[in-house]
């Protein structure tokens, strides 16, 4: 996955080349038409607010480390009723990203050789071509992992009612008259 290749809503393309020795902050800070997007691209009904505050910072030779945060408001729909819930999204951002041509890049998935990885630390690092690093792109990924996919009103469950046990058995039926099965 390249992130030249994606466009996002929140596109922020950061210069890599050369990095301050203390980082360099980024706030991307989404507009309406930013926001609408991100709520279509994610299945929302909408996203009230939408920032991710980030430090891209020098890693090992050539490699770049990305930190942060995303803070979002939402609207999804309710898997059981469809009616709207509100949900705070404050998801930490940590990333690293090596150039394509990268030695360390290349030895640690190809040659066998070995990348240790903190279990509870960022991915694997991801590669980057070129002098950008798309990462408003990247603090979008975070944002989309952290979304509930299930997200259901307090109270709603799938088998409330009274009327359930009826449209049940009628569904049974007619699943066991296709199936030839009386």
């Amino acid at each position: 996955m390249k992130h030249a290749d994606m466009q996002s809503p929140v596109s922020f393309f950061a210069n890599v080349a050369r990095l301050p020795q203390k980082g360099l902050p980024v706030v991307v800070e989404a507009d309406a038409s930013q926001r609408a997007a991100l709520a279509e691209a994610h299945g929302l009904l909408s996203v009230e607010a939408y920032r991710a505050e980030l430090l891209v910072a020098s890693w090992k030779r050539n490699g770049v480390k990305v930190t942060g945060r995303v803070e979002a408001d939402i609207t999804q729909a309710c898997i059981v009723t469809l009616d709207p819930i509100e949900a705070h999204i404050d998801e930490p951002v940590e990333a690293l990203l090596l150039p394509e041509d990268s030695k360390l890049g290349r030895q640690g998935f190809e040659g066998g050789g070995e990348i240790l990885l903190d279990a509870d630390g960022p991915d694997s690092p991801e590669t980057f071509s070129g002098d950008t690093i798309d990462v408003g792109a990247l603090a979008e990924q975070f944002f989309g992992l952290a979304i509930d996919p299930y997200p259901r009103k307090p109270g709603a469950s799938l088998g409330a009612g009274d009327d359930t046990g009826a449209a049940e058995n009628e569904f049974q039926q007619k699943l066991r008259s296709l199936l030839g099965k009386s």
